[in-house]
Parts: C-alpha cells; sequence; structure tokens
C-alpha cells in the first residue's frame, strides 16, 4: 500500500485536480493493476503522453535560456529527460511514496526502482497537461528544470574547478534552514571557500539547494573579476 495518499501529493503538487482520477491512474503501476481483483487503470499511456510533454516544455525552456547550437541543446535536453534525472527530481517531491505497487514490486523495490519511479513522474506530468492544460504541466516542471544538474550545467563541478585556480583553497556547503512540512520541505544552503561564505542558495532538496548556492557562488565571483 502507498505510504502517502494522493491528497497529500496534490499539496507538493501545488495543484488541485479537477478530475482526481487521472492522478490516482499516475500513480498506478502496471503490476498493481495486473493484480487487481477489479479492472484498474495503470499508468503506461500517460507515461508515453508525459514524455511528450516533458521534451516540449524542456525544449522550450532551453531555447529561450540558452543561445547555444542545436546539437548541444539537444544533448542539453537528453540530460534534463534522462531516467537519472527524472528519478532525482521525483525523489524531491518523494514520488515513490505514493505509488501503487502490486506485491511483488512492492517487496522487489519498486518505490526505490529508478525504472518505476522516473516513469511514474512523467505520467504524473501526463495527469497535470490533461487535467490543465499545458500551463499546469509546465508549472510543474519548469522548478525542476531551473534547478536540475544537467552535464552542462553542473555548477558545483564549475565552482570547484574556479575556485581550484587557487592552490590549496577548499570549498564546504552547510546547510542553513529547512522550512515546511516533511513532504514539501525547502532547504537553504551556504557555500565557503575557506571560511568565506560565497552565497546561498534554496531549493526543494540539498542538492538542488547546493546547486544554487553553486550557481550564484560563480555569479558572484565573476562579477569581480
Amino acid at each position: 500500500m502507498p505510504t502517502r495518499k494522493p491528497e497529500e501529493l496534490q499539496q507538493v503538487l501545488h495543484y488541485q485536480f479537477r478530475n482526481p482520477a487521472l492522478l490516482r491512474i499516475a500513480l498506478t503501476h502496471t503490476s498493481y493493476a495486473n493484480e487487481s481483483k477489479v479492472p484498474t487503470t495503470h499508468n503506461e499511456r500517460l507515461e508515453f503522453l508525459g514524455d511528450s510533454v516533458l521534451s516540449v516544455v524542456a525544449a522550450d525552456y532551453l531555447f529561450h535560456q540558452s543561445d547555444r547550437p542545436e546539437g548541444e541543446l539537444t544533448r542539453m535536453r537528453a540530460s534534463l529527460v534522462s531516467e537519472e534525472a527524472l528519478f532525482q527530481f521525483a525523489g524531491e517531491i518523494r514520488l515513490g511514496d505514493y505509488l501503487r505497487l502490486g506485491h511483488g514490486e512492492e517487496l522487489g523495490g519498486g518505490r526505490s526502482r529508478p525504472s518505476v519511479v522516473s516513469d511514474a513522474f512523467e505520467a504524473v506530468i501526463a495527469a497535470l497537461y490533461l487535467d490543465g492544460g499545458l500551463e499546469a504541466a509546465r508549472n510543474f516542471i519548469l522548478p525542476f528544470l531551473s534547478e536540475g544538474k544537467t552535464a552542462e550545467d553542473d555548477y558545483k563541478t564549475r565552482l570547484q574547478e574556479v575556485v581550484q585556480q587557487r592552490p590549496g583553497a577548499h570549498l564546504r556547503y552547510e546547510v542553513e534552514g529547512e522550512t515546511g512540512p516533511d513532504h514539501a520541505k525547502q532547504f537553504t544552503v551556504a557555500v565557503y571557500r575557506d571560511g568565506e561564505r560565497l552565497a546561498e542558495g534554496v531549493g526543494r532538496s540539498k542538492k538542488a539547494a547546493e546547486q544554487h548556492a553553486a550557481q550564484k557562488a560563480l555569479r558572484a565571483l565573476q562579477a569581480k573579476g
């Protein structure tokens, strides 16, 4: 059984479904439908649609955020919509806790299986799209894309490279605050260079907050020249 109810997830999504059945389907794995004694719709069709919606939103976001050539944009989009990235995004809202899984899948660790959780994330996108249109889906997706780590936009790695130009320099990230309930926390993280506070960032996970802090630190160091 899910450890959390779909109604709680609506609070995390900051969206109230007009048709709550869509969200319930998005959270239903094929294993649950196969074991159900009554006909039950699973999330594979929603996953198909959500994949396309995510790709469009990611492409539009990258197109307007960067003037990089087509090849680079394609690689960046692939990184943002990869199973690894989606699993990370889903982890920020603890999506696995809400899934309806069959008994065998539950025992096999399905709630933390990247393929299962990332597919459900795409299904949730589709549910939002069908219930509230592209804008509802976009509002959900964009915060993850702007916080997300891609091969080209890993701010922590880039900051480390800049800092290491000074021999012996050391970076440290420190959580300075947590707000919100367990299912919708927001973290504040500061980044220090040899004890000097460079910047702070916020995010729905510690990793996202660290990336945000690193991004702001890079801008601050570049401004100093």
